[in-house]
């Protein structure tokens, strides 16, 4: 999964900041304190995992540290990969 956080950083910016510059996002900035994604906007980064990365992501796994800033969503990524391994 070379470049994951590249590719979960491109989605956020295109799809959140609007092709924004995103120098001030660091990697493991929150994505709900720094206003860049709300309820909803956590329900499309869902969408996009589950279809990029053919994954199901269950109600329980909807927790800040899986999906709140690009290393979590990285490192949460790669358990459900090695998970279903």
């Amino acid at each position: 999964m070379q470049g994951l956080e590249q590719e979960i950083r491109k989605f956020v910016v295109d799809n959140f900041l609007f092709g924004q510059d995103d120098s001030r996002l660091g990697d493991g900035d929150s994505f709900l304190e720094h206003g860049i994604i709300d309820s909803t906007g956590v329900l499309e980064l869902v969408s996009f995992l589950e279809t990029r990365f053919g994954m199901k992501i269950a109600d329980a796994e909807l927790l800040p540290e899986n999906l709140d800033s690009i290393d979590g969503v990285a490192a949460f990524v790669r358990r459900k990969a090695a998970a279903a391994g």
